[in-house]
């Protein structure tokens, strides 16, 4: 008996779907919709209008950094990147072909990384790319009446911001997030730095620059007495005192963590643990790490040094770093705005909007912070709006997955006091009181919570391709 299900070339569209945005959410959104046979729109302002930290008009332009974190077997990380593998996520397998060396972590060459994701857009027919900036959203009057996914990133103009806010009678809320510097390779004295990976995790990647605590002392106090940049027009808007300036945790500037205490650096991007230097013998007393940028190796960057120094105090204070005297740098480090949604006060987990189901948020918009985040909340996003657009159900991603774990955080907590996460093994669904008390050895647990959590997404994927035929 033929199968009486339509072929997913010609799955029944009942209403148009648009994507704005082509950041990392936007495409892996409208790839999740074609593959199920499914016109999509893309809409992507760039080069129309450009933002104060992208560099080119490509999709999935990485920004911040080339790391798409760790992929370290039963990591939270992990976990949320195989559930998209197992998706079918069109960016995790781009990513793996655009890898870079990174120990334990899935680095990315990001201008190979973004050039793949474009060409794979372009080449697939059920995806129009339109180079056009969107303004209005039109719930409200007689604008598209059709499905929409809002994955402009934290980066979003002001006039869709305003509209967003408009729409949602909320606040707009942001945070401040840094860019790390990058170095030319040629330029970094590899007689006085060694490689090795933090922990022995993963293979030995990483340029390791030791420090002796005089070094550090004296790099600590230059960075005391470092000039911050002004920020732009644009990134002071909303009235915004720059002199308390709210960063996400995982990702503050170097000179917000010395503030801190002269310690914090050495036990944060400066840690020295599992890092000991060959040409002593010794561990250092703290450790600047460079990552490799793109396949050529021709470049590196500095790992946890976002900052928002003026250019010339960069130059100075970087080159005081050990191997770094004579540093070329291709990028300084800078500070730019990102912007995102009170998601517990708007959202279901499905991320459509309460007051307007038909309208969708995703990535960093959305209230996720980081690439993987970003991505899997657009494979989500995607999913949903292929089930409205066909009139299929929508079905959340089980609470067990670590994408389920991801929304419920976003729809669920405090709506006073929300913060953007990344995904961490406290958001999961963790085993019950009577498992932890019997099993006793942590990483034998983390394996347990996530092979249940890989079992609830994978039966979460079969209940949807019975819905959702993909090609």
């Amino acid at each position: 008996m033929p199968n009486s299900q339509p072929s997913p070339r010609s799955r029944p569209q009942l209403i148009p779907i648009r994507i704005i945005g082509g950041g990392l959410a936007g495409p892996e959104a409208a790839w999740q919709c074609a593959r199920r046979g499914l016109a999509v729109t893309l809409y992507e302002m760039r080069p129309q209008r450009n933002t104060p930290a992208h560099e080119t008009e490509l999709l999935a332009e990485l920004v911040c950094s080339n790391s798409l974190k760790s992929d370290s077997e039963n990591s939270a990380p992990w976990l949320l990147k195989q559930e998209m593998r197992h998706a079918g996520s069109l960016l995790m397998d781009v990513a793996c072909r655009a890898a870079v060396p990174a120990g334990h972590a899935l680095a990315v060459d990001r201008l190979e990384f973004s050039r793949l994701v474009t060409e794979a857009i372009a080449a697939e027919p059920l995806i129009s790319v339109v180079r056009e900036e969107i303004t209005t959203l039109g719930f409200d009057d007689a604008g598209f009446d059709g499905v929409t996914i809002v994955a402009t990133g934290p980066l979003t103009s002001d006039a869709l911001a305003t509209e967003i806010q408009r729409l949602s009678g909320s606040e707009r809320l942001f945070f401040f997030d840094s860019i790390s510097p990058i170095v030319e390779a040629d330029s970094i004295d590899h007689s006085k730095v060694y490689r090795a990976a933090r922990y022995d995790k993963g293979t030995a990647d990483y340029i390791n620059c030791p420090m002796m605590r005089e070094q550090y002392e004296a790099f600590i106090a230059a960075l005391a007495e470092a000039h911050p940049v002004q920020p732009h027009d644009a990134q002071t808007a909303d009235g915004h005192d720059w002199d308390n300036a709210q960063y996400f945790e995982g990702c503050l500037p170097i000179e917000e963590i010395a503030r801190r205490g002269p310690d914090t650096l050495r036990f944060g991007p400066m840690k020295p643990v599992g890092l000991r230097d060959p040409h002593t013998g010794n561990i250092p007393y703290a450790v600047v790490q460079l990552r490799q940028e793109n396949l050529r190796a021709d470049s590196y960057n500095i790992v946890g040094f976002q900052n928002h120094l003026k250019f010339g105090e960069q130059a100075r204070i970087l080159r005081m770093i050990p191997g770094l005297e004579n540093a070329r740098f291709l990028r300084f480090g800078q500070i730019h705005r990102n912007t995102y949604i009170n998601a517990p006060a708007l959202l279901v987990p499905t991320l459509q909007m309460k007051q307007h189901p038909r309208l969708i948020f995703a990535g960093q918009l959305s209230g996720v912070e980081g690439y993987v985040e970003s991505i899997a909340t657009g494979l989500l996003a995607g999913l949903t709006a292929a089930a409205i657009a066909t009139g299929a159900e929508s079905i959340a991603a089980p609470r067990a997955s670590a994408h389920g774990s991801l929304t419920h955080y976003i729809c669920n907590a405090d709506p006073k006091h929300f913060q953007p996460a990344n995904i961490t093994f406290d958001l999961l669904e963790q085993l019950d009181e009577a498992t932890r008390r019997k099993v006793r050895d942590k990483k034998l647990r983390h394996q347990m919570v996530c092979e249940h959590a890989l079992s609830a997404f994978d039966s979460w994927l079969q209940q949807l391709a019975e819905l959702l035929p993909t090609s």
